[in-house]
């Protein structure tokens, strides 16, 4: 009977299975949806958790100090000693630690010897969820990409952030500035040339009376000399003497 009833109407028994097919696929892709709804609520239940830095890239000079933060989700009945903190510079030659927090202890012994007595940690604010790694002193060395992963008793996570370092310049040459002299300074620097002049002029002027007071003593030595030889010749000789003294005198 079934036999001869799809003979009569095939049309029928296609279309059902149609549907039929239709709502399995329909089924199966509800299946699906539900599994990846509860795949997804059960990671964002896991990753609730999370570091994320406040700045992703710093910028300071040479010899400057800089503050590396990040922040992770904080849990108020957990405690201080499941945390655990490491902060590293990562470099294309290696990774120097920057920070270590091993069950709330601080580690120096695993903290690279470029950092050594450079870093300091806010350990105010590691309650609050916050990691404030201060770094002095900067080198252009201590550029790089900081890598900072925390773990806890209920989620691990990490984030990056960029630090460039910029060479400090050279200090500027000291410049002396060109004084102008005051009037008073003016009045100075005439003085002292007037007084300079003067005293040259006195000099010139002793130095000539020094001559001429030397040329009248030799010439009147000279005639003392005339009068003696003429009180020894004789009148007539003694009387050309005086004429002769006479026309030179004239």
């Amino acid at each position: 009977m079934s036999e001869s009833v799809q003979r009569i109407c095939p049309e029928i028994f296609s279309r059902k299975t149609v549907l039929l097919r239709i709502h399995t696929i329909v089924k199966e892709k509800m299946i699906c949806w539900i599994l990846q709804l509860i795949i997804l609520t059960s990671c964002v239940c896991a990753g609730a958790f999370v570091v994320t830095v406040t700045q992703s890239s710093y910028q300071a000079e040479e010899k400057h100090n800089v503050t590396l933060e990040w922040r992770f989700t904080p849990k108020p009945d957990s405690s201080s000693n499941s945390l655990y903190i490491y902060c590293e510079l990562i470099t294309d030659h290696k990774g120097s630690v920057l920070y270590h927090l091993q069950e709330g202890v601080e580690v120096p012994e695993s903290q690279d010897e470029q950092f050594s007595g450079r870093v300091q940690c806010n350990k105010d604010v590691l309650r609050d969820g916050q990691i404030r790694l201060h770094v002095s002193s900067l080198r252009t060395e201590d550029s790089g990409l900081y890598r900072c992963d925390v773990r806890t008793d209920y989620g691990v996570s990490n984030d990056k952030c960029q630090l460039t370092v910029i060479a400090a310049a050279d200090p500027p040459k000291p410049h002396r500035p060109t004084v102008s002299p005051q009037p008073e300074s003016r009045g100075r620097i005439g003085l002292y040339a007037g007084l300079g002049l003067g005293l040259g002029l006195a000099a010139a002027l002793l130095v000539k009376f020094c001559f001429a007071s030397r040329a009248e003593r030799d010439r009147e030595r000279q005639r003392e000399r005339e009068r003696e030889k003429v009180s020894h010749l004789p009148q007539s000789e003694t009387c050309v003497c005086l004429c002769s003294d006479l026309l030179m005198m004239k």
